[in-house]
């Protein structure tokens, strides 16, 4: 074992790292005894930051002693409680203020926004996805294709790795848009790759399909919270997201949307349709505030992407992400990443002698990934299931995902390189002991 592959090596960097302090913000899941368990598992749901319990008894308490005149008098008033969250999804998304909302779900927000983007015409009927992607994404887009006539088995493309490879490369993307970008009307893509960790370049995506007349949307499920983003710089036209997973925002919690200003300014204020390539669907909450309550047949869309929301906020639901991005502003993403880099590359060290057991098939260059490195158990789905459960006696929280990869997740606010190390040394003591 060289010197530094030790629990000393790995406490050495903890103590160096400045973003340390952290980790004592959020509950860490305990076992039995009381110990921390090893977490890795922040790509699935994020853990709970300590203030979040604050600030959700407060709403409680606004309940309690408010009733309805919370709506005005909260703490924080409930019906503009969405503009709590705005600046630190901007920051996090690369975007300007107006151009972001929390609401819905994720599934929800993709649906909303297929509506308003997707419009076959002519031969440009296709929807250009990854193979592979994400179950919810896929029933979106296929119920989407079929809602308007077509044959999702026929209007969905679906772009799959070379054989025997895990991971996409985007010159495969440049050359399915040079193939096929006069018959696709929307390319939905993963900021990362629920399964593979892959990172992508999203300027790139959108600028190839911005060049062939095709509306670029993004799920960024995986990679907001997790890697830098610079959505309105690189014109993409929208994007949605979850909260739950490096947002820590808690089971279940809100998700959001972004969709660009140069869409918000060209759709008629006063109509669900025009400047959009489809229609915005509507809803009371997506009305300007100052006339919403006079319950006019009228619409007149609030500014930015605010005119998609549906209905008010889950207060108790987006109060928990209030806590989490607070965090975020004083961490700062650049200094998260670069310690999201560290940690995987030394992960990925640590692995290295196990590699006639553990594949990595996460992209080994930093920019093309993000906090998840996923890895492949030697011996086949059924050992590498084995060496699951072993590692989850073991009390490390990772997870499965079929066929047969176990997913890891080092993520720089609560997680140490100790964690790291105490990973790898584990994964290797298993191996040792599972056929």
């Amino acid at each position: 074992m060289s010197a530094d592959s030790t629990r000393e090596a790995a406490r050495a960097r903890d103590a160096a790292d400045p973003l340390r302090g952290f980790r004592e913000r959020f509950a860490l899941p305990r076992n039995e005894r009381g110990e921390p368990l090893v977490y890795l598992c922040g790509h699935s749901l994020g853990l709970m930051p300590l203030a979040a319990a604050k600030l959700v008894e407060e709403e409680l308490e606004d309940w309690a002693r408010l009733g309805v005149i919370g709506h005005e008098h909260a703490r924080r008033p409930w019906v503009p409680y969405h503009e709590n969250l705005s600046a630190g999804l901007a920051a996090l998304t690369g975007a300007h203020l107006l151009e972001v909302v929390a609401m819905n779900s994720l599934t929800v927000n993709l649906h909303l926004m297929l509506a308003s983007f997707y419009r076959p015409a002519g031969r440009r009927t296709h929807i250009l996805m990854e193979s592979g992607a994400f179950s919810s994404d896929r029933h979106a887009v296929a119920s989407q294709i079929a809602w308007r006539g077509l044959d999702p088995e026929a209007a969905l493309i679906e772009l799959a790795p070379v054989a025997g490879e895990d991971t996409l490369s985007e010159e495969a993307i440049d050359e399915c848009f040079a193939r096929h970008g006069e018959e696709i009307a929307l390319v939905l893509w993963p900021g990362v790759q629920f399964r593979t960790g892959q990172a992508f370049d999203l300027g790139r995506i959108t600028r190839a399909a911005h060049r062939h007349g095709c509306v670029a949307g993004f799920d960024l499920a995986h990679s907001i919270g997790n890697t830098p983003l610079a959505l309105h710089e690189t014109q993409a036209d929208f994007a949605v997201w979850c909260s739950y997973k490096y947002l820590n925002g808690g089971p279940g919690a809100i998700g959001g949307c972004f969709v660009h200003q140069r869409h918000a300014d060209a759709q008629p204020r006063t109509a669900h349709s025009g400047g959009l390539p489809g229609a915005r669907l509507a809803g009371w909450w997506g009305q300007e505030e100052r006339t919403r309550f006079l319950m006019e047949s009228g619409f007149r869309a609030a500014g930015g992407a605010a005119a998609w929301q549906i209905s008010n906020p889950p207060i108790l639901a987006a109060a928990a992400l209030i806590a989490s991005l607070a965090i975020f502003t004083e961490a700062r993403i650049e200094r998260l990443r670069e310690k999201s880099v560290q940690l995987t590359g030394w992960l990925e060290q640590l692995l290295r002698p196990l590699a006639e057991q553990v594949h990595v098939i996460t992209p080994r260059e930093s920019a093309r990934r993000g906090c998840q490195l996923s890895l492949r158990i030697t011996g086949g789905a059924a050992r590498g299931a084995r060496v699951f459960e072993a590692l989850s006696e073991s009390g490390v929280v990772c997870d499965w995902r079929s066929p047969d990869i176990i997913r890891v997740a080092p993520v720089p606010l609560y997680n140490r390189f100790e964690d790291v190390w105490q990973f790898a040394r584990t994964l290797g003591d298993v191996l040792r002991g599972v056929a």
